[in-house]
């Protein structure tokens, strides 16, 4: 293994689950132009014309840790959208020409939800996704990670599975038919996930934003309706299999876009929450750093340089960040990342 990525393994390590080695600065890899509208799963190209995107976005994160030494690990990444484990329960998927294809709820009733069948790994997308990651294997050998796909939370499952106006009338009138059907989900997440790692080896999964953790540490989901619910209903259908999966895998790594932060205390409710990634509204970050300081590395992404500059002012003395950042060429890149390692640097 080359060296740079073995010491960022350990680092990374260090930024979950260890002694705090210096806030993470990973450079995202240069875009990587593709014309195929869907992803892999949805897709009705054969797999096998999947695989050149998934090389060349590799190729570009090797590229960028040539250019640039911050502090990630290339992996090879199946991309997919949000619907892809509502698509294994059955539902229509409607792809755009230029923009990620999205589910189509499939039942609207609790009668409809309780008759649902709990879908096999060897539903087509999910079919698919292995199908890709197989040939990825073959192509990169047994070192490269190969990185998981979009991975909705279980009850963000549920709200594509349910047309979503609906199951919010359930949470009141129809609370067991949610709670089963969320159960559903959680099952379907844990399966696809144990047999990803049993099948692959190294692997990683994180799926948002752009990092790397080593495996034992837990696993990654999108908890976006977060927003959505009291703080009771949040804790009563949301935090259960969150929790449970965290026993499953050792440790929960969140990302959650959602106007959502009166669910700060919920989330801290998560054994082992090792990462939380938040996409910041008013009041801006600062409840999240108080909050999640020192327990939970917060993962910055979708932020500029000054964004970031300013959250390094507010920061605890233990609060750890992951700083995902973005430049439009790998000498800006190059310039941006020296800027941001004199602000942080990493120790050792």
């Amino acid at each position: 293994m080359d060296c740079r990525i073995a010491a960022n393994r350990r680092f990374l390590t260090d930024l979950f689950a260890g002694p705090f080695p210096g806030h993470a600065v990973i450079m995202n890899p240069l875009p990587v132009p593709w014309d195929l509208p869907g992803d892999v799963s949805c897709s009705p190209e054969p797999v096998a014309r999947w695989l050149d995107l998934s090389l060349r976005r590799y190729e570009a994160e090797l590229t960028m840790l040539e250019a640039v030494p911050h502090d990630g690990v290339p992996v090879a990444r199946i991309p997919t959208g949000t619907q892809l484990f509502a698509a294994a329960f059955g539902c229509n998927v409607h792809i755009y020409p230029d923009s990620p294809a999205c589910a189509l709820p499939l039942v609207e009733t609790a009668d409809e939800a309780d008759a649902l069948l709990a879908p096999s790994l060897s539903a087509p997308p999910l079919a698919r996704v292995f199908e890709l990651g197989r040939l990825l294997r073959e192509r990169l050998g047994p070192d490269v990670p190969i990185n998981v796909p979009d991975m909705q939370s279980p009850f963000d499952i549920a709200a594509l599975v349910w047309r979503k106006e609906a199951l919010y009338m359930a949470l009141v009138d129809s609370p067991d038919a949610v709670r089963r059907l969320v159960e559903r989900c959680r099952r379907l997440l844990t399966d696809f996930l144990q047999a990803f790692m049993r099948e692959f080896g190294e692997c990683c999964l994180a799926h948002c934003p752009n990092a790397w953790a080593p495996p034992e540490l837990g696993c990654w989901l999108s908890e976006d309706e977060a927003g959505c619910m009291s703080t009771a209903m949040f804790q009563e259908f949301c935090i259960p299999p969150l929790t449970e999966m965290s026993h499953t895998f050792g440790g929960m790594f969140v990302h959650c876009c959602a106007t959502a932060d009166y669910q700060y205390e919920s989330l801290k409710r998560i054994p082992n929450l090792r990462g939380m990634n938040r996409v910041f509204q008013s009041p801006g970050p600062r409840p999240a750093i108080e909050a999640f300081t020192p327990d939970t590395v917060l993962m910055v992404a979708w932020t500029d340089e000054s964004g970031c500059a300013s959250m390094l002012d507010m920061a605890l003395p233990e609060t750890r960040f992951l700083f995902n950042m973005d430049a439009p060429t790998h000498d800006d890149a190059k310039a941006l990342f020296a800027r941001m390692r004199e602000r942080c640097p990493r120790s050792g």
